[in-house]
């Protein structure tokens, strides 16, 4: 018997959230994880304070999966215009490789779609990650030849090597 579900991300949510996505994302923790970008990147990837800004935000949501009473994955939409862009796509690395990121991704482009009438669904994944962007293709998510740069924030953690960059990914919308 499935005992998950994914909910809505609340303000009271903030500090597991931002716990959880910094534990998919960076330290040791990440390293028992395939999403772990500690190798490359120290410090946190995102705090309480910008998750709850998030939260705040109107065009802007959190999907929780929760199973039985524990948060497991988390994954933010944001609208963008006519689009909707997802990131934090983050699953407890004990728990990666079950099928709940797949199921928050679900979530999220049905989510895009419904709540913001999303064409297009996009993501920055970091250039360095190979194995990601080739899990996203296989989503039906296309590369766009489009990078930016890794931000100089240190909010979003300290380069370990230089010249990271994003790629944007894109598929087209349920709407």
């Amino acid at each position: 018997m499935n005992q998950w579900f994914i909910r809505h991300g609340v303000k009271a949510d903030a500090g597991e959230i931002a716990s959880l996505v910094n534990s998919a994302y960076r330290g040791e923790s990440g390293k028992r994880g395939w999403t772990t970008e500690a190798d490359h990147i120290d410090g946190q990837r995102t705090d309480a304070e910008e998750v709850s800004r998030l939260i705040d935000s109107s065009g802007s949501l959190f999907l929780l999966c929760i199973e039985v009473d524990s948060l497991v994955g988390v994954i933010h939409l944001e609208q963008c215009g006519e689009d909707a862009k997802l990131g934090m796509l983050a699953v407890r690395p004990d728990r990666q490789g079950s099928g709940f990121g797949r199921r928050l991704l679900d979530e999220a482009e049905g989510a895009a779609a419904k709540a913001f009438g999303a064409r297009k669904i996009k993501m920055a994944v970091l250039t360095f990650r190979t194995e990601l962007i080739a899990y996203y293709k296989r989503r039906g998510y296309l590369r766009t030849g489009h990078f930016e740069d890794f931000p100089a924030d240190p909010r979003f953690g300290i380069p370990k090597v230089a010249g990271l960059r994003f790629e944007w990914l894109e598929k087209q919308g349920r709407g």
